[in-house]
């Protein structure tokens, strides 16, 4: 892909659910008179709204927001799709003489396909890619760790076998018999900031959200999507629960608790996931101000 010389920053906001995020996005991208690029996988899909926290109607009409609701559950995006538009879409905000732009969302793949480029493969094995993120995403490591130790024993002796990202492309490199490229070169630069709060504070966070989703609707969104429960993009936390409820296999109130539960286990993997990025910058959502600083001595 050819991109004009650009100069400008993309500061990329990592965190796991409900730590602010979008909260924080939404008054840098004030501050800096700019624009928000959502990497967060669930929130492409146009039609998972609640389940997925998508910023608010509110929220969307504060700041410019893209690859929120850009696609339909039944469309196939995957990340190489993603990693594609989501470089346009910076090379056209840096052209039209913006000096930043945002990215956000809690999809380590997501993110790495835009600040480092995904490894060319066959396309076949763009569905193993995706595949191997969402078991991660439901299953946890323990999943990546077995697979990789089924497929290639020698290897998973050597590898971090704590680190998702490495234990998922050795397990893609074993399927198609390669070795693993370079990142690659982006014309602009890259700063990272994550998001950290105490994991009790969190995880109360995540409850009150899930309560507040289950006032807003969340079980009508489900029950408008059964007929699709199948399709992959609903496997997912805050959608997979509710299907069991509707289908007689539990109660409601066990179905929100699996909720939180799930949501609070794929926080945990994600900031797994994140803390193997040494290139993040931690700080306490709260602290915009220092935050805000940073970026502009950076």
């Amino acid at each position: 892909m050819f991109f004009r010389s650009m100069q400008g920053t993309l500061i990329v906001i990592n965190g796991p659910t409900a730590v602010g995020k979008t909260q924080l996005a939404i008054a840098l991208a004030q501050a800096l008179q700019t624009e928000i690029i959502s990497t967060d996988s669930r929130q492409f899909y146009r039609e998972m709204s609640i389940g997925t926290a998508k910023p608010s109607e509110a929220e969307l009409a504060q700041v410019k927001h893209h690859f929120i609701g850009n696609c339909s559950i039944k469309d196939y995006y995957s990340a190489g799709d993603f990693e594609r538009e989501s470089l346009l879409k910076v090379e056209e905000l840096f052209g039209s003489g913006k000096n930043f732009v945002i990215a956000i969302g809690g999809s380590g793949l997501y993110i790495k396909a835009l600040c480092e480029g995904l490894d060319e493969m066959p396309a076949a094995n763009l569905t193993l890619r995706n595949q191997l993120i969402h078991r991660f995403e439901m299953e946890g490591i323990a999943y990546l760790q077995e697979e990789l130790k089924k497929l290639n024993p020698e290897k998973f002796e050597t590898i971090d076998q704590k680190n998702p990202q490495r234990l998922m492309r050795a397990i893609e490199l074993s399927h198609q018999g390669g070795t693993q490229s370079k990142p690659k070169n982006r014309p602009f630069q890259i700063l990272k900031i994550g998001l950290e709060l105490p994991r009790e504070l969190l995880y109360q966070r995540i409850n009150s959200r899930v309560d507040a989703m289950m006032r807003d609707g969340l079980l009508e969104e489900v029950k408008s999507l059964v007929q699709y429960e199948q399709l992959n993009a609903l496997k997912t936390v805050g959608y997979k629960e509710l299907f069991s409820y509707l289908h007689g296999e539990i109660e409601l109130n066990k179905s929100v608790e699996l909720i939180k539960q799930h949501t609070r286990n794929y926080a945990k993997r994600q900031i797994t996931w994140f803390k193997t990025d040494t290139e993040i910058n931690w700080f306490n959502p709260e602290n915009q101000f220092d935050i805000l600083e940073f970026i502009r001595k950076f």
